[in-house]
């Protein structure tokens, strides 16, 4: 599909305005069955321009569709990004308002925060372990505007990742003090565990998605800038959440993460 057979910009703010009405809109990818990943990330460029234009502020950036299990159901054999901003963060402790989410579904994840730029290509492991200044657990709150969670990889793609919002937890650890590939998580729900998983369900090792990010976006031409957050992808399947619930997730070393849904 030719960029003269859709506006990009158009469907950019079509995602803009369901984002900022919390309702749902139809598959682009059934609207557009030409749509490629290359078209998909100018819409969510777009849409992410919009949110920058009301003042939101880049914050850093999240990984996404880094298990086997997700690329296998979205026919893709590589992650994808997205943006994160101020206004996406909410502090430990606090509620979520279900009211300005569509259909959100919660996943424990390892952030970094860095210390220094990164910049692709050639970034390694070792690389992302001297320029991260800590780790913590945190959720991230996915949340499709595309109805029903009907999406393929252009989809979420231009959905900036599907990224709702997502919440830190209140300890930060060195990376070079835990086995990032390891170390165990456990997630709760309403008190019953719902999943287990390990670091390395994200692409391996959290650190493997993080020198991913770089390398994908410096041979764009953009750095993970210093004081950026990454949110490294999922460590176990989603978890649907709805008003009153509340979900807790626990990393080994890294201490734990909470969030309600008011």
């Amino acid at each position: 599909m030719s960029d003269s057979d859709l506006s990009i910009r158009a469907l950019g703010d079509e995602l803009y305005d369901a984002l900022r009405a919390a309702r749902a809109i139809e598959p682009l990818s059934a609207r557009h069955p030409g749509l490629t990943l290359e078209q998909a990330y100018g819409i969510q460029q777009r849409l992410n321009a919009r949110r920058l234009a009301d003042g939101e502020r880049v914050v850093g950036h999240k990984i996404g569709v880094t298990s086997k299990a997700v690329m296998n159901m979205l026919g893709v054999h590589q992650p994808d990004f997205g943006l994160l901003t101020d206004a996406m963060l909410v502090h430990q402790g606090d509620a979520i308002d279900s009211a300005t989410l569509i259909q959100p579904k919660a996943e424990g994840e390892i952030a970094f925060v860095l210390k220094r730029d990164l910049r692709g290509p050639g970034v390694g492991v070792a690389d992302v372990l001297a320029a991260t200044e800590c780790v913590m657990p945190c959720f991230e709150i996915v949340d499709s505007r595309i109805r029903d969670w009907k999406i393929t990889i252009t989809d979420t793609v231009a959905d900036n990742a599907s990224c709702g919002v997502f919440v830190l937890g209140d300890r930060a650890v060195s990376p070079l003090k835990l086995d990032l590939y390891a170390c165990g998580m456990v997630l709760e729900k309403n008190g019953e565990v719902v999943h287990t998983g390990a670091g390395a369900a994200a692409l391996g090792s959290p650190l493997n998605a993080v020198a991913w990010l770089a390398n994908t976006l410096g041979a764009l031409g953009i750095p993970l800038k210093a004081g950026e957050v990454i949110l490294s992808g999922a460590l176990a399947a989603m978890v649907p959440a709805v008003r009153d619930d509340h979900i807790r997730v626990s990393i080994g070393g890294l201490g734990a993460c909470s969030v309600r849904f008011a």
